[in-house]
């Protein structure tokens, strides 16, 4: 007959509980799987199935009781850590987002938005299209899959139960600075061309003011926009992949950040 004693029971429901928390945490921010339009019963599955495989990969776990107060406060320890790491990698998005805005602003495209139920409001059209194009890159370079790697190894880092440095937070703030020029950089090409345009439609304005430049410029810089777009996209999968790399390596700087390190 199989037996097992209460302690043995508490350990496994620790060394089952607190992974849970972190990549719960996680999953509820993360790109891909923190998205309003997955069901909530969803995400708490796929955190169960997560933290049933990561659970016996992972080293001991606290001895504290789950019911007691210092046990929820390593909960929501465990909860923090995973949204900042899912954060880490959200910003990606965001950034790709933002370099939609500025090329749709000077492609004159900036009315054309609708409701996105993934940010609660109104997005631009580029923004979304950019969005859902690192998404597929994401996925084709199995992105998420990486994701939870990188997850699980932050237990090796940042063990449960340890103390975190405040100032490990700023290690976020950061990472978040470098995605803003990371987005600027991705729209650079055709906030270029589109200057450029409207630099010579300016001076064209003053040279032949007889010349509308509000009804000739408007298709000029749409057409144009278009044109360098397509010929942009197809290799914008190159830069993300890059930054999908730094975002991973970003995970493990805020993990060390947080630990002290």
């Amino acid at each position: 007959m199989i037996q097992f004693t209460a302690d043995q029971l508490y350990a496994w429901i620790n060394g089952f509980l607190w992974p849970l928390f972190r990549i719960a945490g996680l999953v509820a921010m993360a790109p891909i799987f923190g998205e309003s339009s997955i069901p909530l019963r969803l995400k708490i599955g796929l955190s169960i199935l997560c933290a049933l495989v990561a659970a016996p990969l992972l080293g001991p776990m606290p001895d504290i009781p789950a019911g007691s107060f210092q046990g929820l406060l390593i909960a929501a320890q465990q909860v923090l850590i995973g949204i900042a790491l899912g954060l880490c990698m959200r910003l990606i998005f965001t950034a790709t987002m933002m370099a939609g805005e500025f090329v749709g602003l000077q492609m004159g495209l900036a009315f054309a938005s609708f409701f996105d139920p993934a940010t609660g409001a109104n997005t631009a059209v580029l923004s979304r299209l950019l969005n859902l194009l690192a998404m597929l890159v994401f996925l084709a370079f199995d992105g998420h899959l990486l994701m939870l790697d990188g997850l699980v190894r932050t237990f090796e880092i940042l063990p449960v139960g340890a103390p975190l440095d405040p100032n490990g937070w700023g290690a976020l703030l950061e990472w978040s600075g470098q995605l803003w020029i990371s987005g600027m950089l991705l729209a650079l090409p055709l906030i270029i061309v589109l200057l450029t345009i409207n630099l010579a439609l300016g001076i064209l304005n003053r040279t032949a003011q007889q010349l509308s430049v509000f009804a000739v410029g408007f298709p000029i810089t749409l057409t144009t926009g278009l044109v360098v777009l397509a010929i942009v996209l197809p290799q914008t999968s190159g830069f993300l992949s890059r930054l999908f790399e730094d975002g991973y390596q970003a995970m493990a700087q805020i993990a060390r950040a947080l630990a002290g390190m």
